[in-house]
């Protein structure tokens, strides 16, 4: 089930899943009419029934409707967000989706109005960062508003996310294969991938990731560290070509599999994050095969893939080091972030 981009036009209104919708908003009939020829983001089950929506607004002008009124800025305003929960932690993809979509568009700042009774989700827009700012009056009740400022610090690394920090971190390269890499960080699927794999899963939605592994040197790392993902070759071309840097992520925490007091605090720790499953991680708790926890947050996929070639080349890469996990220089990285057309703001240094 993929996420798409579609014009509201040729999205059907009548669907019940807008229903609670026209139940909080009597003029989202017409609302929705008028946003005919603009797209938002779905989400569709296997017989074709909706079942989320993203509304994204870009706006340059001052928001004088909500107390108090923002300034003049550009900033997105998270029009609508639906989603039928069914535990795959789908709000945290879309959560995702805003940021990417606000990083693209460049702006400084995301808000959202929200009522009261959604404590799931202003609970879930808290987490990552966003602030209580204010309220707005309505016809249909009062809303909360919420705002997000991208350049604002905070000492939580989870309500820093997108925004990575490099001061007092060290940097890795972490290789995965792909039969587990798309699984996990599904917006860094590659163009030749199959987007078929690509599950209503909570390993695939969730920006919190669970990987178990057992490369040497593992242990050195630690919470706030950069992981640069490292795609391993598929079989259908050289590796030279076909392994490449995909993506950026931040560690939140690292632990041997020992740490954990017996298989259920294992499992209930593991399980929603990883792409194992749990017959798989029920023999790797017997057997601890892989000793190694990593959980880190899915930040960024890298706009240009670089090749094991590239990276070797042109950024200083040593080709006989281990490339399972490798200590990279911070010029090392910024070098890959330039050359990959990252935006450098992105990262604080």
């Amino acid at each position: 089930m993929n996420l798409t981009y579609e014009r509201f036009a040729d999205i059907h209104l009548n669907d019940p899943f807008f229903d609670s919708l026209k139940q909080d908003y009597e003029e989202f009939a017409e609302w929705f009419a008028r946003k005919a020829e603009e797209k938002a983001y779905v989400m569709r089950d296997s017989s074709g029934e909706l079942f989320a929506f993203l509304y994204l607004k870009i706006e340059t002008e001052a928001v004088e409707d909500i107390h108090p009124p923002l300034e003049a800025k550009k900033r997105i305003k998270v029009g609508t967000l639906k989603i039928n929960a069914h535990g795959s932690r789908l709000g945290e993809r879309f959560v995702k989706k805003i940021f990417d979509h606000a990083l693209s568009a460049e702006v400084d700042e995301i808000y959202v109005t929200v009522f009261d009774k959604h404590a799931g989700l202003i609970s879930l827009f808290q987490k990552y960062g966003f602030v209580e700012h204010g309220q707005k009056a309505t016809p249909n009740g009062t809303e909360l508003v919420l705002l997000k400022s991208l350049h604002e610090r905070h000492a939580d690394l989870v309500a820093n996310y997108p925004i990575i920090r490099t001061q007092d971190a060290n940097i890795y390269l972490l290789a995965l294969q792909p039969q587990w890499h798309t699984r996990l960080l599904p917006d860094s699927i590659l163009k030749s991938e199959d987007t078929s794999i690509l599950e209503d899963v909570s390993y695939s939605n969730s920006i919190h990731k669970v990987y178990l592994a057992n490369m040497r040197n593992l242990p050195v790392l630690k919470t706030g560290d950069v992981i640069l993902i490292y795609r391993t070759s598929d079989g259908m071309g050289p590796a030279e070509y076909r392994s490449v840097a995909t993506s950026l992520c931040v560690v939140e925490e690292f632990r041997n599999i020992s740490s954990f007091a017996n298989e259920t605090e294992f499992m209930t720790y593991c399980r929603p994050y990883s792409v194992f499953n749990e017959t798989e991680l029920a023999e790797f708790w017997k057997t601890k095969k892989y000793p190694y926890v990593i959980r880190f947050t899915y930040n960024f996929a890298l706009p240009k893939r670089l090749t094991r070639t590239s990276l070797i080349s042109d950024h200083g890469l040593r080709r006989d080091d281990y490339w399972g996990f490798m200590k990279l220089s911070h010029n090392q990285f910024h070098s890959i972030l330039s050359a990959s057309k990252f935006d450098e703001s992105l990262v604080i240094h």
